[in-house]
C-alpha cells in the first residue's frame, strides 16, 4: 500500500466519523516557541490553549512536521528522520478516551478490503499510563485483549505536556511486534514502567493517543510536574506516524525504504557505483541523502532560505549533509541536481506545489550546493595548513578546537576532517570536538527554553473575548468611530482607570484602527471623550477577533464604561495604503521581470515606505533594477483598479492568489486583492488604495541579500518618493553648478576627476615610498652594535604594513653581510603600530631569531607577533609605545 493511498484512508475513515479535513499547514508555523511545525497538533495548538475558538469539535489532518535534535541518528534507525507526515485526529471538548481508542483501533486493524490497513491484531500491544486505569479497562473493553496484552509504561513515555505550564494528559500508544528477527521477546510484566530501549526497534510505536484532560502548573520535566486541576474541556489529539506504517504495510526494514524516499537511493546508487545493502557504512549514508534530500526540499518549498542562524541554519545543514554524504560514497559532482528531482516527483503528487514552484526551489538548493563545494575548496586549504602546522611541531594529532573552528566558522563537516586526517596519518581530537560542539548545543538549548517559556499570557484577553465578543473591526469602512471602552489593563491587568501620562491598553466595542499584521504597520490616531483625549501607539491582535489599543493618555482619565470617538490619522492611513498597494505593485513588477519564481518571502510597510523580501540567489543588476521600477510606475501610469474578495483558500489557490510562505490563512474564508485582475493577485488582509495612481511613484532605493537565496528590495511611495528624487535633483545640481557640467555630462566629468585623483595618489605614494627609502642608508649609517649584531632600531612615522616590512627589509640588505644584523622597524596605521624584524644570514647562523625579536617588541605594543627566523611580522594596540619595543628588542638581543 503506498503512501498516498495510507494517507488517504486516513483522512477518510475520520471524515465518515464526522470529523473536518484540515489540510497540512506550512512548516513554518507563526509560534515564537517553534523553529518548525514538528507534530500534528501544533497548528491546533490555540484551540488547545484556550486562545481561540475551534471552528468544529473535530478535525482531522495529514501535517508536514520537521524534527532535527536527532539528526545525527538519521539513517542508524528505522525510525530517525528529519521530515514526516503524522496523521492525526482531534477532538476539542467531545468525545474523549472511548472514542479515541475505539477509531485508532478500528483503522489499524479493519481489512484493507474495508478501508482499514488490516494490521494483525495479535501483532498489536496498546500501552497506558501506569496508573490510567480508566484507559487500562477501555483497551480491554474495545479490543478484547487481556489484561497481559497491555503495556504500562511511566510518564517519561506516557504522559504529554508541552514542556511548559499549560494542558496535558496521559497517552496510549499502539505498538506494533515486527517479530523475533527486530529483538528479544518482551517480558512486560518484569520490565518495569520504562521502555527498555533494546525493544524499541521490534515493538514500534505507530500511534500515540493523548488525552488531554489536565491543568498543569509546574513542568519541570517529562516526568516531573504539578497537576493543578482538570482541563474545562477534555481533548483529543493523536498521531500516526506516516513512514512508520508505510514501512510495515510496505514490507520494508525502514522507513527509508518506503516508495516516497527509496528512488532517491536507487539514484545514489547509479550515481555513486555502490550498492545498497553492501556496506552498513554506505548504506547510512544513502539514507542520511535521502532523508536531507526529502526535508530540503519541503523547507524550501515553505519558503525558508539557507542562512547562518535559526531555520536557514537547519536547512543549509540538511543540505550540505546531503551534499557532505554523497562526496563521503564518492561522487564529487553536484549531487542535487540529480537526487532532488527524484524526491520532487515522488512527493509533488501529494505536495504540487513542488512541482509548480519548481524553479525557484532548484535555484535555491542548487545555488547552495555551488557555496558549499566553494567552502569545501577553503575548508581544506585551512585543514591543510592547520595540518601542516601539527606536523611540523611533531604532534600527531589535530586539536578539537581546530577542528571546531574548521565545522563552526567554514562549515566544514568533523567526518570529512576525520577522513582527511586520516589521509595524511593524523589523528583528530574527537573528545574535544564533541565537548565543545555539546556547549555549543547546550547554550542553543538555554534559549530555546528561554523562548519556550515565553508564551504570552492570553488569558485576560481570552476573558474579554469571551464575555464581550468579537472586537467589530471597521478597518475597511470608516476611519472613524463613536465607541465604548470595555476594558482598560496596565502591564496586562483590568485596572480601574489610565491617569494623564499613563501607558496601558484599551479593548473598544467597535474600532476603525488597523492592528498590524501582513506586513503593515498598525493605525496611529487618537481617541477623545468629553473631559480626555489619549494618543494610540499601537494595535494589535492578541487573539483573534479581539483588538487591543495601546494608548498614551494626553488628557484626563479613562475608565472602562467611558463612550469616545477613536479617529485614525487620516495622513497616517492614506500613507499605509500608497505602501501596501506599492508593496504588491512592486512584487507583481518583480515577477514580470525575473519570472514567476521570484515569490516574496516577506514584507514591511508603513507610510512611505515599503521593502519586500524575495526568493533569488543573484544580485540584481542595474539594468533589471531599473526595469523593475519602470513596471512599477508604468502600471500607476495605467491606473489598475484595486478590489478585494473573499473566497475559500481552494478557491483562491485555484484563481492563482499568491500566498505568503508561512502565513496561516483561514480556511473557510480568506481576502485576496487584485491590482490589474491577475497582474497582481494576492491573499492579504491589509488596507489598500482604490486605482494604482493613487500609490504617487515606486522610487527603488536600495536592494541587498538578506541571506543565501533571499534578496530584499527597499522602496520609498508617495510624497516620500517624491522628495527622495527632489533631493537626488538637489545633489545632481550642486554638482554640475561645481563641476560646470550639463547633467547628461556628469557621470563621465566625474569619472575623470576620480581617475586623476587616483593618478595623483598613486604618484604620492610612489614619492612617499622613495623617501621613505632614501632614509635607510642614513639608517644604516647609524645603526648601533649590540653584542655583536649591528642593529638599527627604528619608528617610521606615517609608515604601514607593506611600507614598514619594505624598509625593514632594504635596512637589512644593506648592513655589512660579513656579520650578524638585524633591523627592527615601527610603523603605524590606523592608530594600530605594526612591527617587522628582518635578520640577515649571518645574523641567523650566530642565533638570532627575527620571531623571537617580534615577540619581544610585540608584547610592548599590547599585541603578538610570529614568522620565521630570518623575518617575522608582529603589532599592537598601543602606538605610544613604539620606543619601548624597540628598546625590549635591543634588551633581548643584548640577552640571547
Amino acid at each position: 500500500m503506498d503512501t498516498a493511498e495510507i494517507r488517504r484512508r486516513f483522512v477518510a475513515h475520520f471524515e465518515a466519523a464526522g470529523h473536518t479535513a484540515v489540510p497540512s499547514a506550512s512548516l513554518l508555523v507563526p509560534d515564537p516557541t517553534l523553529l518548525f511545525v514538528n507534530a500534528g497538533m501544533v497548528p491546533f495548538k490555540p484551540y488547545f490553549l484556550g486562545q481561540e475558538t475551534p471552528p468544529y469539535p473535530r478535525a482531522t489532518s495529514v501535517q508536514k512536521c520537521i524534527r532535527t535534535p536527532d539528526i545525527e541518528d538519521v539513517g542508524k534507525t528505522t525510525r530517525h528522520g528529519t521530515f514526516f507526515e503524522m496523521c492525526g485526529n482531534f477532538s476539542f471538548g467531545d468525545y474523549f478516551k472511548q472514542g479515541a481508542i475505539e477509531l485508532a483501533w478500528e483503522l489499524v486493524t479493519k481489512p484493507v478490503a474495508d478501508g482499514g490497513f488490516g494490521l494483525e491484531e495479535s501483532r498489536l500491544h496498546p500501552s497506558v499510563l501506569a496508573g490510567d486505569d480508566e484507559a487500562l479497562a477501555l483497551w480491554c473493553k474495545v479490543t478484547g485483549l487481556p489484561e497481559s496484552r497491555i503495556v504500562k509504561l511511566g510518564p517519561k513515555e506516557n504522559y504529554w505536556s508541552m514542556g511548559v505550564p499549560g494542558p496535558g494528559g496521559p497517552c496510549s500508544e499502539i505498538l506494533y511486534d515486527r517479530g523475533p528477527a527486530y529483538g528479544p521477546d518482551a517480558d512486560w510484566a518484569a520490565m518495569g514502567t520504562d521502555m527498555d530501549p533494546a525493544l524499541e526497534d521490534r515493538y514500534l510505536e505507530i500511534w500515540n493517543l493523548v488525552f488531554m484532560q489536565d491543568e498543569l502548573s509546574e513542568v519541570r520535566s517529562k516526568s516531573d510536574f504539578d497537576i493543578s486541576g482538570s482541563l474545562p474541556k477534555k481533548n483529543i489529539d493523536t498521531g500516526m506516524g506516516l513512514e512508520r506504517v508505510a514501512f510495515l504495510l510496505q514490507g520494508r526494514e525502514n522507513m527509508y525504504e518506503i516508495d516516497v524516499m527509496f528512488p532517491v537511493i536507487q539514484r545514489a546508487e547509479e550515481l555513486t557505483g555502490k550498492r545498497y545493502g553492501a556496506d552498513a557504512g554506505d548504506d547510512v549514508r544513502m539514507r542520511v541523502v535521502a532523508d536531507h534530500v526529502r526535508s530540503s526540499m519541503m523547507l524550501i518549498g515553505d519558503g525558508v532560505t539557507p542562512g547562518n542562524e535559526g531555520r536557514g541554519y537547519v536547512l543549509r545543514r540538511l543540505l550540505r549533509r546531503a551534499v557532505r554524504s554523497m562526496r563521503l560514497l564518492g561522487y564529487a559532482d553536484p549531487a542535487l541536481p540529480e537526487l532532488m528531482p527524484v524526491s520532487r516527483d515522488r512527493m509533488g503528487e501529494t505536495y504540487t506545489d513542488l512541482v509548480t514552484d519548481w524553479e525557484r526551489i532548484a535555484r535555491v538548493a542548487y545555488n547552495e550546493e555551488q557555496v558549499f563545494r566553494q567552502t569545501l575548496a577553503t575548508g581544506t586549504t585551512i585543514f591543510d595548513t592547520a595540518a601542516a602546522q601539527v606536523r611540523d611541531s611533531g604532534g600527531s594529532s589535530l586539536s578539537g578546537s581546530q577542528a571546531f573552528t574548521l565545522h563552526d566558522t567554514y562549515g566544514f563537516p568533523i567526518d570529512l576532517t576525520l577522513e582527511m586526517a586520516s589521509e595524511k596519518g593524523l589523528e583528530v581530537d574527537e573528545a574535544g570536538f564533541r565537548g565543545l560542539m555539546a556547549e555549543q548545543r547546550e547554550r542553543a538549548k538555554a534559549d530555546a527554553r528561554a523562548k519556550r517559556g515565553k508564551h504570552a499570557d492570553t488569558g485576560v484577553y481570552r476573558g474579554l473575548l469571551d464575555a464581550s465578543g468579537p472586537t467589530e473591526w471597521l478597518a475597511y469602512d470608516t476611519l472613524r468611530t463613536e465607541s465604548t471602552v470595555l476594558a482598560v489593563l496596565r502591564e496586562g491587568a483590568a485596572v480601574d482607570a489610565l491617569g494623564a501620562g499613563e501607558v496601558g491598553e484599551l479593548v473598544l466595542d467597535r474600532t476603525p484602527f488597523y492592528a498590524e499584521s501582513g506586513g503593515q504597520a498598525a493605525d496611529a490616531g487618537t481617541m477623545a471623550w468629553d473631559g480626555g483625549a489619549v494618543e494610540v501607539l499601537d494595535v494589535q491582535r492578541p487573539v483573534r477577533g479581539l483588538v487591543v489599543h495601546q494608548v498614551r493618555v494626553t488628557d484626563g482619565e479613562l475608565r472602562a464604561g467611558t463612550p469616545l470617538v477613536a479617529q485614525v490619522d487620516p495622513q497616517w492611513r492614506l500613507g499605509a495604503r500608497q505602501a501596501h498597494s506599492g508593496t504588491h505593485v512592486v512584487h507583481a513588477a518583480l515577477r514580470e521581470v525575473l519570472g514567476p519564481s521570484a515569490l516574496q518571502s516577506g514584507s514591511y510597510n508603513r507610510p512611505g515606505y515599503l521593502r519586500l523580501d524575495y526568493g533569488w540567489t543573484t544580485a540584481l543588476s542595474p539594468e533589471q533594477l531599473h526595469a523593475v521600477e519602470e513596471v512599477s510606475n508604468a502600471a500607476l501610469r495605467e491606473d489598475l483598479p484595486v478590489s478585494s474578495q473573499y473566497m475559500t483558500l481552494e478557491e483562491a489557490k485555484e484563481w492563482g492568489a499568491i500566498a505568503l510562505f508561512g502565513e496561516t490563512y483561514d480556511n473557510s474564508a480568506v481576502r485576496v486583492v487584485e491590482i490589474g485582475g491577475p497582474w497582481s493577485r494576492e491573499l492579504c488582509g491589509g488596507t489598500h488604495v482604490d486605482h494604482a495612481s493613487q500609490v504617487g511613484t515606486v522610487v527603488l532605493t536600495s536592494e541587498s541579500s538578506v541571506g543565501s537565496g533571499s534578496r530584499r528590495v527597499e522602496a520609498l511611495v508617495g510624497l516620500e518618493g517624491y522628495a527622495y528624487l527632489a533631493k537626488e535633483r538637489d545633489l545632481v545640481g550642486q554638482l554640475t553648478s561645481m563641476l560646470k557640467v550639463q547633467p547628461d555630462q556628469l557621470p563621465t566629468r566625474v569619472a575623470d576627476v576620480v581617475e586623476r585623483l587616483r593618478t595623483t595618489e598613486k604618484e604620492l605614494e610612489r614619492l612617499r615610498l622613495q623617501q621613505l627609502l632614501g632614509s635607510a642608508a642614513d639608517l644604516v649609517a647609524g645603526a648601533e652594535d649590540v653584542a655583536g649584531v649591528s642593529f638599527v632600531g627604528t619608528v617610521a612615522s606615517g609608515a604601514a604594513g607593506n611600507d614598514v616590512r619594505t624598509l625593514a627589509l632594504d635596512v637589512r640588505g644593506r648592513l655589512p653581510g660579513d656579520r650578524p644584523g638585524v633591523a627592527a622597524v615601527i610603523g603605524e596605521a590606523k592608530g594600530r603600530p605594526s612591527l617587522v624584524v628582518a635578520v640577515n644570514e649571518a645574523g641567523q647562523a650566530a642565533g638570532v631569531s627575527a620571531s623571537d625579536l617580534v615577540r619581544a617588541g610585540s608584547e610592548q605594543l599590547g599585541g603578538k607577533g610570529g614568522g620565521k627566523a630570518d623575518v617575522a611580522q608582529g603589532g599592537g594596540t598601543d602606538p605610544t609605545k613604539a620606543d619601548d619595543a624597540i628598546a625590549a628588542i635591543r634588551r633581548a638581543l643584548a640577552q640571547r
